[in-house]
Parts: structure tokens; sequence; C-alpha cells
């Protein structure tokens, strides 16, 4: 019986053939602090699948659409091998699938015109080579993440099968431990807090804040010292007298030798002499000798 009057349960008839629920759609996780800010023009927004040889991201360049960054891992990017078959398999790709390519050994092969080089930024002396990375067309769906992780596991082999029957003990990657984000580089560096590069008006604003900076530094430098009492520079060291008489820089102009005084006249001592006389000389205070005697 129904509560309301003219309600009617639809037949399945009546309500037609199921609805299609559509392709499933990827999961997103959130960044981890390991993981780098930006690969190349590209700024990550989450983290899609990761396996031992790389990691899978959506990012994003500026004002440009979402796209899905692959970027080989630690181990794999140091490993020659490795970036051949992580190569090969971006060349077999279409080209409307590859948006951009770059890292180390990327720059050739039918996908090398979607290659971007960093060569412009700056880098330090014991920096490692970039590891390979690429950007792919992302639709959102679950598809393209496992299509992703066809390419990764390509790299790491471990879905190929044997080329003969398995003897002998387990064979594995010198290099499959080393899961680490591989070497990326961030330039121009963003404001603290940022996930997005910053633009010319920012770059301006910072400029003329540096300037500013330097005029103040200025400003208060001389403030400080502008009273500051005039220092005398040191006196001039006296150099060594010579024999022509002259006086030296360091002694007074109006000094003179006991030899220029006036007459010439020897000084005159009020102590006794103990020098004896010799012939008809008389030492200074001796009585004079009587001749008749």
């Amino acid at each position: 019986m129904n509560e309301f009057p003219g309600h009617h349960e639809p037949t399945p008839e009546a309500a037609g053939p199921p609805v299609n629920p559509g392709p499933e759609m990827a999961q997103h996780y959130p960044l981890s602090p390991e993981d780098p800010v930006r690969i190349g023009d590209y700024w990550l927004d989450s983290r899609l699948t990761a396996t031992r040889a790389g990691m899978v991201f959506t990012a994003h360049e500026d004002d440009g659409d979402s796209v899905m960054v692959i970027l080989l891992a630690e181990g794999a990017a140091a490993d020659h091998a490795a970036r051949a078959r992580f190569s090969g398999e971006v060349n077999a790709m279409h080209i409307d699938t590859v948006v951009a390519r770059g890292g180390q050994g990327q720059d050739d092969g039918l996908m090398g015109v979607r290659f971007r080089s960093e060569d412009d930024d700056p880098v330090v002396a014991d920096h490692k080579p970039l590891a390979p990375w690429v950007a792919l067309g992302f639709d959102g769906t679950r598809q393209a993440v496992l299509e992703s992780e066809r390419v990764l596991h390509a790299v790491d082999l471990e879905h190929t099968p044997p080329l003969g029957a398995p003897s002998g003990p387990n064979y594995r990657l010198h290099w499959s431990e080393e899961t680490g984000h591989g070497t990326t580089r961030l330039w121009p560096l963003p404001w603290p807090g940022r996930t997005d590069r910053a633009g010319w008006i920012t770059m301006l604003v910072s400029w003329l804040l540096m300037l500013l900076i330097a005029a103040v530094a200025i400003l208060l430098a001389i403030l400080v010292f502008q009273n500051q009492p005039p220092v005398s520079p040191p006196p001039p060291v006296p150099s060594q007298a010579s024999g022509s008489g002259e006086p030296t820089s360091g002694s007074p102009s109006g000094s003179a030798s006991p030899s220029d005084s006036a007459g010439n006249e020897p000084s005159r001592s009020d102590s006794p002499s103990m020098q004896q006389p010799s012939g008809n000389e008389s030492g200074p205070g001796d009585p004079t000798p009587n001749k008749r005697l």
C-alpha cells in the first residue's frame, strides 16, 4: 500500500539500463617531507604510486594542466642499464603522451624533442647528475597509474619473465635497496611555505627589498662614523743620523750642539780635577809653583 496517492514503484523495465559507473579514478596520497618540491618545471601536488625503480607524482606547470611525473629512484638513476631501459620505454610512447622529459641520458631518441635542459641552473662541483624523469599526460584514472607502474617495472625487471629455467640463487639488482629519491634541482628557490614558482612581480619586489636594506645599512654607517673625531696620523719614524751634521727629521730644528754656543767657551766645573799636570802645566786649583825655590 502506497503512503502517498499517485506514487508508483518503478518497474525494472521502466528504470532503464544500468548506468555505467565510468573508469576507476586514481587514488592520491599526500607528499612526504622527503619528496622534492619540484621536478624540472613541474611543482608536485600528490603522490600516486612507487616501486623500487622510482615514484610517480601528480604535478602542474605554471598555469598548466595536471600531468603525471615519473622520477627514477636513486639506485636506478645511478645505473646506466636502468637509465637505458627507462629511456627506451619513453621513446616507445606516443608523442602526444609525453609532455616533457629531463635528466641524465634523456636527450636522445624519438622523444628527444621533449627534452628540457637545466644547464642554466647553478651547479655545485660535487652535485650528482639529475635523475631521469618524464611528464606524461594524466586523465586522473587508475589506468594511467597502472601504465606508470608498467614503465617502472620494466626498469626494475620485477615482472620480466626469465629467459631460461630458473636455477641457482635468486637474482637481485645491486641497486634494488636504494629506493630514495633521485637527484633533483630546485631553482629559482620558492618563498617559504609556497609550492609554486615566484613570478616576475615577486622577483622585482625581492630586488627592491634588497636595495632598501642596503641603503639603510649605508645610512646607518654614515650616521655612526660622521661624528667621530679626526685621528692624526702617527709620527714618522726617525731615520738613522748621517755624518753630515744636519739635524734629523725627528729632532727639533731650534736645538744646537754645545760646539755652537756663543764664544765657544769651555764649560766650567766646580769639582777638583784628579788629572796630574805634565811638564810645566799645572792642574786646575793647584797653587802656582815659586820659580825662585
